[in-house]
């Protein structure tokens, strides 16, 4: 940009969406090119037409059917097929399962009342009132927190890059004020800093660049607005799918846990006095098991040694008394036996309380027996892996389910463990939620207990960050072997231990050092890790395996070597391994170069050192938030949505789209009431009656299916075509009919209707659905001819099209407009 041209100010400019108010339905084809008298510059003049059989698919493959239209060998596009394929992709077991889910509407006004005060309970719980308000949360960056170089994004304009702030005199003043100073695609710009705090968000990305594609341009924020509202479409699907998980979860019922004496003997045997959060914890989980009727879904976050298990160990118990199971469930084999041995003990009062732990440390006999012990329910308390998830594990009565760090599953046992969710009481423990829990918990979705508040006798864990040296490592184990602990060395990958192993057996040769990784035999593992815990070993060189659960009261420092290829979370499950006891711990982290670690490496060592003290898992949690993969949170498919904004506006978005749940609200129709004003009866040819073995019936079926939901309707006409091949074009017009009353039912449309070259329908829809609905809309041309006129909806056509085109526009019109129903809530 020319030193000459002043920076524009983009306080005061207003950005529209540059949508045209074109309202015909066209496809264009260029005729003629002529050049404007006025400007001198050349366009093309178009013609409209209108092509038959036109697909859901756009306007490419339109084009291409029209110039092969007189091809008779080739077969024409199946729609109902297509818009099939496209109902089971998009909305797939969500569709079925909202079928399933249908409520009445006095019942639906109760369910959204209780989700908007759920939300509003979780945002007042885990934020407190200060962050924003009327309980919202606000991800708009301090303008004075960013570094020259940081990418921005400006709600209006879009993504850029900061270059600084200045004083400046605005126009039609002479007192210089602060200004945040931009850098877009097509040049610079300027903002009040004032209004730069209102306005500005940091653009985070999910994965390891921060470095957006490309920058906005000043001149047309029309690319900007439709990342924003592809952003905003994603942002509704994820709502309305924690919505459908919490109704169904609302929607489960079971008996109240009966409360025992016998609980006031168990929790009498607690040696320690309980904390302040911990007391709270318990009295949530009783809650929850004694007083409600719907299975619970708590996440019981607290920091490592802060009381957690206790709490479960009383869900336990409560459960097992009337006669249910329970699983314990732990990413590892260690986690697990250690769990075991902690229930074991303080069940061991209890004998017809019987214990088991499944692990492939067991023969395959043991296994069976305990698999059959299961299934006849002679076993209580079962823990284990992921193992317990298997198919071959049949429980006989689960009452609940108990899951130790659930970050540490794979994504098809996260889906598993989400099953169960709807069905039995689910307990999750964790000092560092994954993003996904953190964010229900977040947004009221889901209760959570915060046990922050530490034992009396804990003590911070002393955390140095530095370059790697030898020296420095042996001055760190030579000073806790000499006041009588143990240490934890730990690397991010198996290649690499024997090195470490003949370094320290060379420096410390007196020393019993010994190797802990997944990949060994499961005794030699259970051995190590065995002679550890009982202080034979002083020295253990181990991956991220021991990053859960494992209570060492004598292990007190802990190194942890290339730091920077471990994950936030990661690395502060490892730092808790260590300071279980009232002796002073210490976490030594080795990076090997400061100039050979990424950006985002050096932020999260940054946030690990600021989060010394105790009880910070969560906060550090919702930072790791905005510096990890939200692969997690989301599914892999959303994470291109978050990068369209970054992720502090995507969140934002989220809070405003929860807020306003009963905006976007479509409210069906009964399928009865549906009134279709296209005067359109075809007559099946007598071959196909006669193909048919019988016809009334059939045809009968169709309308029972089409009354009942998409769904059966959809598997009527894939039976018809697997039983008698693909229906003449007088059957796929009745089919065609039937498809547009469903859809039209499930959209809230009660009449649809033409007038000459308009079309209209009816609707209950408001004008928020309406937009929502043309936002999620793929075929421009769809969406470009249909307008909102109160309880309208309406189109006006070029020319007026014969009954059967007509029929197939309403058909194809109808699908985009369906397409868009995973985005709506629909009750």
């Amino acid at each position: 940009m020319s030193a000459l041209c002043p920076v524009p100010d983009i306080s005061t400019r207003f950005f529209s969406r540059p949508r045209p108010p074109g309202h015909l339905w066209s496809i264009f084809f260029p005729v003629r090119c002529s050049r404007s008298p006025r400007t001198g510059r050349s366009f093309r003049i178009a013609r409209a037409v209108y092509t038959e059989g036109a697909s859901v698919g756009g306007v490419a493959r339109l084009a291409g059917q029209r110039q092969r239209r007189d091809r008779p060998s080739e077969p024409e596009t199946d729609a109902i097929a297509l818009l099939n394929e496209r109902i089971r992709r998009d909305q797939g077991g969500r569709g079925e399962a909202s079928s399933r889910n249908a409520m009445d509407s006095e019942e639906a006004e109760k369910y959204i009342r209780q989700v908007k005060e759920q939300q509003q309970r979780g945002l007042q719980k885990l934020k407190g009132d200060g962050h924003g308000k009327g309980g919202t949360f606000s991800y708009k960056v301090d303008p004075y927190t960013l570094r020259s170089g940081d990418y921005v994004v400006h709600k209006k304009v879009g993504i850029g890059r900061f270059v600084g702030i200045k004083f400046d005199v605005p126009k039609g003043s002479t007192v210089p004020i602060e200004y945040v100073f931009m850098e877009y695609a097509d040049g610079m710009a300027k903002l009040p800093v004032r209004q730069a705090s209102r306005m500005l968000y940091r653009y985070n990305l999910p994965n390891e660049t921060k470095r957006p594609k490309t920058l906005s341009k000043l001149s047309d924020t029309s690319a900007w607005e439709r990342r924003k509202t592809k952003g905003k479409v994603a942002i509704q699907k994820m709502v309305v799918d924690l919505m459908e998980l919490y109704l169904h979860r609302l929607k489960q019922r079971r008996p109240p846990y009966p409360k025992s004496p016998d609980m006031a003997d168990f929790t009498a045997q607690f040696p320690y006095e309980p904390t302040p959060d911990q007391k709270k914890a318990f009295i949530d989980v009783e809650r929850d098991l004694n007083e409600r009727e719907t299975p619970m879904d708590r996440l019981i976050c607290g920091d490592v040694g802060f009381g957690k298990t206790e709490v479960a160990l009383r869900a336990i118990f409560c459960v097992v008394l009337a006669g249910k199971q329970a699983m314990v469930l732990a990413p590892t084999i260690v986690l697990a036996k250690q769990h075991f041995d902690v229930i074991s003990e303080r069940f061991s009062q209890y004998p017809n309380i019987r214990i088991g732990l499944l692990s492939r440390f067991q023969t395959r006999s043991e296994k069976e027996e305990y698999l059959s012990m299961i299934k006849n329910g002679h076993l209580d308390i079962i823990v284990g892996t992921h193992s317990l998830l298997g198919s071959r594990v049949v429980y006989n009565n689960l009452g609940l389910l108990v899951v130790d760090e659930e970050q540490r599953f794979g994504v098809k046992q996260k889906e598993k463990i989400a099953s169960f969710k709807t069905s039995v009481d689910v307990l999750t423990l964790s000092a560092t939620p994954i993003p996904r829990t953190l964010y229900l918990a977040l947004t009221g979705f889901r209760d959570a207990s915060l046990i922050s508040t530490p034992p009396p006798e804990r003590v911070p864990i002393k955390t140095h960050l530095s370059a790697f040296s030898k020296e420095k490592v042996i001055q760190a184990i030579k000073y806790e072997l000499d006041r009588g602990g143990q240490v934890f060395y730990v690397l991010p990958r198996i290649k690499g231990l024997e090195e470490v192993m003949d370094f320290l057996e060379q420096s410390f040769p007196d020393i019993e050092i010994a190797i802990a990784h997944g990949k060994q035999y499961s005794k030699q593992l259970e051995d190590t890790m065995e002679k550890f815990a009982q202080g034979d070993i002083k020295i253990l060189i181990c991956t991220n395996i021991v990053e859960s659960g494992l209570d060492i009261q004598n292990a007190n420092t802990i190194i942890i070597q290339d730091v920077q290829q471990f994950g936030l979370a990661q690395l502060y499950q490892l730092r808790g391994r260590v300071g279980r006891c009232d002796k002073e711990a210490h976490a030594h982290l080795f990076y090997p170069d400061k100039s050979l670690l990424s950006d985002q490496a050096l932020e999260r060592l940054a946030a690990l050192e600021e989060c010394r003290e105790l009880g910070q898992g969560f906060q550090l949690a919702e930072r790791d938030m905005g510096i990890r993969g939200f692969g997690t949170i989301f599914g892999e498919q959303q994470t291109g949505d978050v990068g369209n904004v970054g992720i502090d506006l995507f969140f934002e978005m989220l809070f405003e789209s929860l807020s306003k749940v009963e905006q976007h609200r479509v409210l069906p129709m009964y399928y009865q009431d549906v009134q279709i004003d296209i005067n359109i009866n075809p007559h099946l040819p007598s071959e196909y009656i006669n193909h048919l073995e019988n016809p009334l019936e059939i045809i009968d079926e169709a309308e029972k299916a089409a009354e009942k939901d998409i769904w059966s309707l959809m598997q009527f006409t894939e039976n018809l075509r697997r039983q008698y091949g693909k229906e003449p074009r007088s059957m796929e017009i009745l089919l065609k009919k039937l498809y547009v009353r469903r859809m039209a039912a499930d959209l809230g449309i009660s009449r649809i209707y033409a007038s000459g070259k308009m079309v209209g329908m009816k609707t209950n829809m408001t004008k928020q659905v309406f937009k929502l609905m043309t936002d999620s809309m793929v075929s421009d041309m769809h969406r470009n001819s249909l307008v909102y006129e109160g309880d309208h909806i309406k189109a006006e056509l070029l020319l007026e099209l014969p009954r059967e085109q007509l029929l197939n526009w309403i058909f194809q019109c109808l699908a985009e407009l369906y397409a868009s129903l995973p985005t709506l809530i629909k009750y």
